[in-house]
């Protein structure tokens, strides 16, 4: 059996890993020749995480066609802003039915869609194509550290199938249909991080990080909710689950992109720097027009786009937040009856 990993950057080295001890053979994609070349001479990631040895059943190459020949399932873990074209140029190499696993986090800017429906749009059958999240970050898992995640699919039977593709003993994971929530939950929580970055660069104090994490989840919840998703996700692992370890993961790209942003670094060079997507910079634009348009009220969302793309100070953004009336404390969510 072939599976094969679109995306060969920290999250999809580590995703290489956890498919492996199902499949005879891992087909693995890079953008980089050097990334391609380096894995298949060393089974080493020559750009990220350079430490850990990959399986030597993963056969990397920068041919979208040749990592897919012969897969029986396709795992897409490129960056967001990034994602329509790769699906774009897979589709005509993808046959109609082979079940696709979307691992990148975000919310499309301009269209508003979520990963899973960029997918859909570009290589067609949204049937077959799920979504995973959690608290996963590639360093810890790539250790064999205790981790967990949720896939979502729209039907019971292919989230189960997807399950057994990467699960084990560290790595526990589980299943729901609520794909809207999943996903919302993991676009979100990334912008959170980046104000939990900047608070805590300012030394605002671990009540005041507690405070944003918590107002946060509500947040991600109203979005949920008002775009058809289910409140109890946000409780979950791609919900409170993800938001807890990417609001205070020393690995989190999206908190250091927070402490670097009040340092005065852009967002370009920091990216140019890292050599890596901060998600939740691109996310903030994407939500913030979807709150905008659907009459949302996501305060969080909009002081860190206020910073990002309105030429906002940070203490501005701040005094902005406070300066709110404090409401009930759940308005705007609501369960399903």
């Amino acid at each position: 059996m072939k599976v094969a990993v679109i995306g060969l950057g920290s999250w999809g080295t580590a995703v290489t890993g956890l498919v492996a001890p199902h499949v005879d053979c891992v087909g693995a994609w890079a953008h980089s020749g050097e990334v391609a070349q380096g894995v298949n001479e060393t089974h080493h990631n020559p750009r990220y995480l350079k430490d850990y040895r990959m399986a030597d059943t993963v056969e990397a190459t920068t041919s979208l066609k040749e990592a897919i020949e012969g897969a029986e399932a396709v795992f897409l873990v490129v960056p967001s802003p990034n994602l329509a074209q790769v699906s774009a140029e897979l589709a005509p190499y993808i046959s109609a039915t082979t079940p696709i696993l979307v691992l990148t986090k975000g919310i499309e800017d301009v269209t508003g869609c979520l990963m899973t429906q960029v997918v859909g749009d570009a290589v067609g059958n949204p049937e077959r194509i799920a979504c995973l999240s959690g608290p996963n970050h590639a360093e810890e898992i790539c250790q064999g550290k205790i981790s967990a995640a949720v896939v979502a699919a729209p039907t019971m039977e292919l989230a189960s199938k997807l399950q057994q593709l990467v699960l084990s003993p560290t790595f526990r994971v589980y299943v729901t249909q609520d794909m809207t929530g999943v996903e919302v939950c993991g676009a979100v929580k990334n912008i959170i991080a980046i104000a939990c970055g900047a608070a805590a660069k300012l030394d605002v104090g671990d009540n005041a990080i507690a405070v944003l994490m918590t107002r946060g989840l509500a947040e991600i919840s109203r979005i949920v909710v008002a775009l058809g998703g289910d409140a109890m996700t946000c409780m979950g692992l791609a919900g409170m689950g993800d938001l807890i370890a990417t609001c205070t993961s020393r690995y989190s790209r999206n908190r250091s992109y927070g402490q670097a942003l009040v340092s005065g670094i852009g967002l370009k060079e920091y990216e140019q720097k890292t050599h890596m997507v901060v998600e939740g910079a691109h996310a903030a634009r994407s939500v913030y027009d979807v709150c905008c348009e659907k009459g949302i009220e996501a305060p969080i969302t909009s002081a860190v786009h206020a910073i990002l793309y309105e030429h906002s100070s940070v203490d501005g953004a701040i005094n902005t937040l406070l300066g709110r009336s404090p409401h009930v404390e759940f308005y705007g969510i609501r369960t399903r009856e």
